[in-house]
């Protein structure tokens, strides 16, 4: 099927291939290619805001000094050094204490930080009508909305998620006052591997229906 799904991308127009990049197979790109005009036009006069050159030259000072040679954990301890913080906060989910507080440990060496899990306040899903997994039950929501409120009172320069679910990682983002990044996506199924899902031929052809 993927074979199938190749050709007929390669029969679209370059007008199609252009404007989207999930049927691209060339990527030229990479090579200064512009497809979308109309967006980046004027751009670079975004990047050059004093907080997002920050950002960029400190991403982008990471990966040339150590590509390929960094793990993501020691590439978020290198990115605060190079943006000259001192405070982090992690945002764990209840289920992955235990690796934010190894991670925890970690940054600490470097930094101040501050965990909060996402069961924090000890609210009844109930309280808003939310459903549970088991019905009958005192179930606690999750409060993302809390963790952000907690770090911003601790006036943390960067905020890493760690593990917080689906909808649960937006309301974080959105009410932390603090620049967020992630260490560990969640994925029950697959070990918090989601990539996982591509590279499995069974749960591609379970999931992705993509063949082998």
């Amino acid at each position: 099927m993927a074979d199938n799904f190749e050709q007929e991308v390669s029969e679209s127009t370059d007008q199609t291939i252009r404007k989207d990049c999930s049927i691209c197979f060339k990527q030229r790109c990479r090579k200064g290619k512009d497809c979308y005009p109309d967006i980046n036009s004027g751009i670079m006069d975004i990047y050059k805001e004093l907080e997002n050159l920050k950002l960029s030259r400190a991403s982008a000072a990471i990966e040339a000094k150590h590509y390929q040679e960094a793990t993501r954990l020691e590439e978020i301890n290198l990115f605060a050094e190079e943006m000259g913080y001192t405070k982090l906060g992690i945002a764990a989910c209840i289920g992955l204490v235990s690796e934010a507080q190894m991670i925890a440990a970690y940054l600490k060496k470097n930094f101040e930080v501050f965990v909060v899990i996402c069961k924090n306040g000890g609210l009844l899903k109930s309280s808003l009508e939310l459903p549970q997994i088991e019905t009958g039950t005192n179930e606690v929501m999750c409060n993302p909305i809390g963790q952000a409120d907690f770090l911003n009172q601790q006036q943390t320069d960067m905020n890493i998620i760690c593990g917080l679910c689906v909808g649960h990682d937006m309301l974080f983002t959105k009410y932390s006052a603090a620049p967020v990044t992630t260490i560990i996506v969640k994925d029950r199924v697959l070990g918090h591997n989601p990539a996982a899902v591509l590279y499995s031929s069974y749960h591609r052809r379970k999931v992705l229906d993509l063949g082998k």
